[in-house]
């Protein structure tokens, strides 16, 4: 090992552990806790329609259209790893499932029907 002008060593090495292990591991007593929460028992009971739940929408009981579009789009992000997926992609998965435009525009859901407000023209 090199050592500098005052005679030590340029990298000291410290063994905090004074060359023992330790046999005495916390995390190997057999401690009983009120409520096991390690075990993912409870988590699996849920089910995966828990999974689904959008927290913005209360648990509302969503229609079965909207379960499976909702299992697609996820289908969707994990085979193309895409957590965020753009419009267009979102665009994507409605077709594959089958949606197509058949009617003519109407107003979005959600606005006020006395406004009025359509859809913008195409073009």
């Amino acid at each position: 090992m090199a050592t500098d002008e005052t005679g030590r060593p340029e990298v000291v090495i410290t063994e905090r552990r004074n060359g023992e292990r330790r046999t005495h591991e916390r995390r190997q007593k057999n401690v009983p806790v009120a409520h096991e929460r390690r075990s993912g028992q409870e988590r699996r009971a849920q089910g995966e329609r828990r999974r689904q739940v959008d927290p913005t929408t209360c648990e509302r009981d969503y229609t079965e259209e909207e379960i499976g579009f909702m299992r697609a789009m996820d289908q969707y992000k994990r085979d193309n790893r895409r957590p965020f997926p753009t419009w267009s992609e979102v665009l994507e998965v409605l077709y594959s499932l089958g949606y197509r435009k058949v009617a003519e525009p109407t107003a979005l859901p959600g606005w006020a029907s006395g406004e009025g407000r359509k859809l913008p023209p195409k073009g």
